[in-house]
């Protein structure tokens, strides 16, 4: 499970937005865990904030600075800390790290020996610095963009108030990682510095700090950081909560107070917006339409991402946010039946977990049974591989959403196999070309896609959704 899958997790089973500041600060410290030696004391206290918040936040977040100030035994104390946050409940390290040259070697530390699910990182040396802690594919990063230090001001709002530096460092950062892979750490106690960081990415996570030196500002601060769908935003526990007696219930209660504003904001908020075409080309693609929709709501983006595999693609494509588009949707899932039309089978399965709504859509327009096979196979409950009824002999179609090298859609296709399904025909939304239809073809499959990358480029270029840079490069990636 990737680390933002794990944070949609707990915000979901806890219904809190909120983290908590894991940080032995001998100033903070409450006094009735001052008659111990310090460290005995901070780890007293942390491990009581961890006992009493576990079911009413979403992360943690430890500052490194804290741990490694108290020296050895601050070390020691940051790994039984770690220990003691139980596996569900993601953990952001708080480290600001801006060193090129230990990039490499610290991602490994913290990601594969530390085992924590996401840490911050300074913008200042750029993609090289950020790109070593993006090939651990479950693990995450968060880029500082914003502080709300009054002496950083004249650097953070450089060159103008109208185009300040902040958001350039908001818009370069989009480039080097996907959403799934990186996310924003804003400090501030000005709604509007968070709402012109939304309003620039709105697909991101944004994990704020700050936000109660100027009093409780919670209607606007909401306001100016959910997303379109009402998440997104992460809040910070107040540092005189944590060193509360009575902590689990003034989080309680704030745990409400949020929830209660984020479902005002939400509600005052829904709208279903309508798409529009705005070009009109003499050679139009069939799909013209959809393939702009895709670009304006942000399902493909371009700049340098990395991907999985450690290899950067000029582009990246997203299509999870289209559940929330219904006229998108819609019209994906039409584009997938006039191919599934001509086939031949007897149920739908989705591959885990990005195609598993269009799946699900597909199987109730075409009333066909639907199944999936599982990414992992839980130890508990009925153990199984593939969820839904079906019979051995019974012939499926897989869908998935993209095809770059095939992996991961023939891998579903061989654990349907294996409880003796038929698989003849696998049908994605895009496929990214350089032969993987081939290789499927190699592997008993036929490959069926919707677009391809090079349809999507050339219709993009020419309705002038990109420019002649942008074509290029994505033509020499497709053509590979």
């Amino acid at each position: 499970m990737n680390f933002f899958d794990k944070l949609n997790q707990a915000i979901s089973q806890n219904q809190s937005l909120l983290f908590v500041g894991l940080d032995p600060n001998p100033e903070m410290i409450p006094t009735r865990y001052k008659s111990q030696d310090i460290i005995s004391g901070l780890s007293d206290w942390l491990q009581f904030l961890i006992s009493e918040t576990v079911d009413k936040v979403c992360a943690y977040k430890p500052t490194l600075g804290f741990y490694e100030a108290l020296g050895a035994p601050g070390l020691e104390l940051l790994q039984q800390t770690l220990a003691a946050i139980p596996a569900h409940i993601p953990i952001i390290l708080d480290a600001k790290h801006g060193d090129l040259n230990t990039s490499t070697i610290f991602a490994q530390t913290v990601f594969a020996q530390w085992d924590v699910d996401a840490i911050t990182l300074s913008p200042y040396i750029g993609q090289e610095h950020v790109a070593p802690f993006l090939v651990y594919p479950d693990k995450a990063v968060f880029i500082l963009c914003c502080t709300s230090n009054s002496t950083a001001i004249t650097l953070q709002q450089y060159p103008s108030t109208e185009s300040p530096f902040y958001l350039q460092v908001v818009k370069e950062s989009k480039n080097w990682g996907t959403p799934e892979q990186l996310g924003l750490e804003v400090g501030t106690t000005n709604p509007d510095v968070l709402s012109r960081i939304r309003a620039v990415s709105p697909e991101r996570v944004i994990m704020t700090r700050s936000i109660w030196a100027e009093g409780n500002n919670l209607s606007k601060i909401l306001a100016a950081g959910l997303n379109a769908n009402g998440d997104g935003l992460l809040i910070p526990v107040p540092q005189d909560i944590l060193i509360q007696e009575n902590l689990s219930e003034q989080l309680q209660s704030l745990q409400a107070e949020i929830n209660q504003v984020k479902a005002e904001i939400t509600l005052n908020a829904s709208s279903c917006s309508v798409w529009l075409p705005d070009v009109c080309l003499l050679e139009q693609h069939p799909q013209q339409d959809l393939i702009l929709q895709l670009y304006d709501i942000g399902c493909i983006i371009f700049g340098n991402y990395v991907q999985a595999s450690g290899t950067t693609f000029p582009y990246y494509v997203d299509l999870r946010t289209i559940i929330s588009n219904p006229q998108v949707f819609n019209q994906v899932l039409n584009a997938y039946e006039e191919i599934l039309k001509s086939l031949k089978f007897d149920r739908v399965a989705g591959i885990p977990y990005g195609s598993l709504p269009t799946a699900t859509g597909l199987a109730l327009r075409l009333n066909c049974p639907m199944i999936f096979p599982r990414k992992e196979v839980k130890a508990h409950g009925t153990r199984r591989l593939i969820e839904g009824e079906f019979s051995p002999g019974e012939t499926v179609v897989v869908v998935d959403d993209i095809l770059i090298s095939g992996k991961s859609v023939m891998e579903g296709a061989d654990k349907l196999k294996s409880v003796g399904l038929n698989i003849n025909d696998i049908v994605v939304f895009i496929d990214h070309e350089q032969g993987v239809k081939n290789r499927l073809q190699e592997n008993g499959y036929r490959g069926h896609s919707v677009l391809t990358m090079s349809e999507i480029t050339e219709t993009l270029y020419q309705a002038g959704r990109i420019n002649e840079e942008q074509f290029f490069a994505l033509s020499e990636q497709s053509n590979r």
